[in-house]
């Protein structure tokens, strides 16, 4: 891995590499460090030398669900593991080749046609390798990229440091941040030009968005700082054809729905996870903070309440919903569905 390294960002140290001692080579690369009884690799060469960062930065991957319908019931998941430049990668190229599409329509009275995509690629690019870059290692959330039909939403744990707020970040097209909570794996993603770093981020963004003739993008964050969203909107031209397709599956939708809540039925990793967790009653908070995301009420529409609606999970207060100690267990269909 150091060595292809290496020899991507045709660095001197690729030939020399070959005869230098590993720990030579290691603190070079300021990749580790201290002296021989006691050397060590220091994070970023942990989480970008290391077949397997999640084994020591809980959740250090990137989980992509495609959402199918608003309701966000009909819904696949893929986990991108592995050196955060990898994962990166594989996420991006998933997203380019499953989910950008392009329209080109010919303009009349004009030599070019017009040419645009759903989302472009150059924002999502940038939103996501954002997220790697900016997300703290020492909180056990993954990054959640959540796929609709109308927009793509990147979220990351926590949001961005000081002095850059809620309200500095919805009213600025570019922030200029006087510190950053991950400086080398920032050092390494520039030298494998996946980021551009020098706050070029958010401009690049607004500008891929606004030449595609997309909505402009939304960043935010809460008064505490505690996530980091960005939203990056379907193409307005994409989202007629959207639109108009809702208004024609209304009737199809209900002929088919038997059909597609047995494609539901097939349990992915992240709710096998919480029905073998709720065989003893957990509250909402405890159920959201097993499979790492924050307790809030997206993330409980998204994780639990399709369980309830499945009849996997049952409430232990089923005739008071929103009772302060209301926990969730699995049910006897959930078990068998386990066993399955």
């Amino acid at each position: 891995l150091i060595r292809d390294f290496l020899h991507e960002i045709k660095s001197d140290l690729a030939e020399e590499s070959t005869m230098l001692p590993f720990s030579d080579l290691c603190r070079h690369m300021n990749i580790a460090r201290g002296p021989d009884e006691a050397f060590r690799p220091v994070n970023a060469g942990l989480m970008f030398f290391c077949k397997e960062p999640h084994r020591f930065f809980d959740r250090a991957w990137i989980e992509v669900a495609l959402r199918k319908d608003e309701a966000g019931k009909d819904f696949s998941e893929k986990y991108f593991k592995g050196p955060l430049h990898i994962q990166l990668r594989d996420a991006l190229s998933f997203i380019r080749n499953n989910i950008i599409s392009e329209k080109v329509i010919k303009v009349s009275g004009q030599a070019e046609a017009k040419r645009f995509f759903n989302f472009p690629y150059d924002a999502i690019e940038e939103s996501l390798a954002n997220a790697v870059f900016h997300k703290s290692y020492e909180i056990g959330k993954p990054i959640e990229v959540q796929i609709w039909p109308d927009r793509i939403e990147i979220l990351s744990f926590p949001g961005p440091v000081p002095p850059v707020t809620a309200k500095i970040l919805a009213e600025n097209k570019r922030i200029v941040a006087r510190d950053y909570r991950n400086r080398r794996v920032g050092d390494f993603l520039k030298e494998l030009h996946l980021t551009e770093g020098r706050g070029t981020g958010f401009p690049t963004i607004y500008k891929a968005m606004e030449d595609n003739d997309s909505p402009p993008p939304v960043m935010e964050t809460d008064e505490q700082c505690a996530y980091f969203l960005t939203i990056l909107q379907v193409n307005s031209d994409f989202k007629k054809l959207i639109d108009a397709n809702r208004k024609g599956d209304q009737v199809s939708d209900q002929v088919s729905d038997q059909v597609s809540d047995q494609e539901r039925d097939e349990v992915t990793d992240k709710e096998k996870e919480i029905l073998e967790y709720c065989k003893a009653p957990r509250s909402s908070a405890e159920i959201l903070t097993r499979i790492g995301i924050s307790n809030h009420t997206t993330n409980y529409k998204r994780h639990i309440e399709p369980l309830l609606e499945k009849q996997w999970l049952e409430m232990t207060n089923p005739e008071k919903p929103k009772h302060r100690n209301q926990k969730y267990k699995i049910t006897e269909t959930g078990i068998r569905k386990l066993l399955a």
